[in-house]
């Protein structure tokens, strides 16, 4: 059934409610907006937030995702609402599913 749906989707073409492009993470998000902008180390956003500097690190290279935990603590700490952070994640992990359905159906 799952084979069937995507040898129905024409090549090139976008899923409605998934970017064509992709999004940016939250965590280059985080860095983009907010560490940049103030000047504020990855240790220093760590200690704010109450987390290790690896976790932050992790985040702001995009090898880790925004967790509903790390979300709660960046809004409270920067000002941006939980829910925004965690609809980046999950506009991030809508594209990279995209993109390997796209992938296994080339393979196919």
């Amino acid at each position: 059934m799952a084979a069937r749906a995507l040898a129905a989707i024409p090549p090139g073409s976008a899923l409605p409610g998934v970017r064509s492009r992709e999004p940016l993470h939250p965590g280059r998000f985080l860095e983009r907006h907010y560490l940049k902008p103030l000047a504020m180390t990855q240790t220093e956003a760590a200690r704010r937030l109450g987390v290790s500097r690896r976790r932050i690190n992790e985040l702001v290279q995009a090898k880790r995702a925004m967790s509903p935990d790390t979300a709660i603590r960046c809004a409270l700490a920067f000002g941006l609402p939980a829910g925004e952070w965690l609809a980046l994640q999950a506009e991030w992990d809508g594209f990279q599913a995209w993109k390997a359905l796209r992938r296994a159906q080339r393979a196919a």
